[in-house]
């Protein structure tokens, strides 16, 4: 009999949703010539200036679509290794949320209002608090654990940052593109390591219970 054969594949989709995001990104800075890292926002890349907007629009619904269902890949992954049901679900939602608003950024691009909606990505950042909620007590990942601390203290020090609660001069108009990379690449990078870690835990969970996974 075939075990965790879903929670495998949509966890499969949680690592390559990052690396698709990226991939997006990079070809929509190439088709857009004259492109300032230091001074313009990533949402531009598929605004009103953009020649190609589709590239990097196309690319982050697919995105969003891979982080919604990647999250429900964590959520089913928490509960088969022990995780508990209402983190198991805060976790899911924090990622389904995140890919709506995705999605609903991607159809609206910039300078649209609607395209506000991107801030529903913020929501993975508590992810990682949620995880180490259901693990806590789980046995084998303590480094998974470590990982995703680092994580939401790194997210949590760019927050404050780039909301210039501290050291208001430090992010300005001249540099704010590279923190906002630096951000992204922190909120969307780590859920594609800990979808890896997770699911090689469900492939040998599979294995241990004498299924195939």
């Amino acid at each position: 009999m075939t075990r965790y054969r879903s929670h495998r594949a949509l966890l499969q989709i949680g690592m390559f949703a990052p690396v698709f995001a990226f991939c997006a990104v990079a070809l929509a800075v190439l088709a857009y010539p004259g492109f300032n890292h230091a001074r313009q926002y990533l949402s531009e890349l598929g605004g009103v200036h953009a020649l190609h907007p589709a590239i990097f629009n196309t690319g982050v619904i697919v995105s969003g679509i891979g982080a919604a269902l990647g999250g429900l890949g964590f959520g089913l992954a928490m509960l088969a290794l022990g995780g508990g049901r209402l983190p198991a679900l805060v976790t899911s939602l924090c990622f389904v949320l995140a890919g709506i608003g995705m999605v609903i950024a991607s159809l609206f691009p910039w300078p649209d209002p609607r395209h506000l909606a991107i801030n529903l990505g913020l929501g993975i950042q508590l992810a990682p608090l949620a995880m180490l909620w259901g693990f806590r007590s789980t046995q084998g990942l303590g480094g998974l654990r470590r990982f995703l601390a680092l994580v939401f203290i790194a997210m949590a020090v760019l927050t404050v940052l780039t909301k210039h609660l501290v050291f208001k001069g430090l992010v300005n108009d001249f540099n704010v593109g590279w923190w906002e990379r630096a951000f992204a690449f922190v909120l969307v990078g780590w859920t594609g390591v800990a979808a890896y870690v997770l699911e090689r835990r469900i492939l040998a969970l599979g294995h241990q219970s004498g299924g195939q996974a």
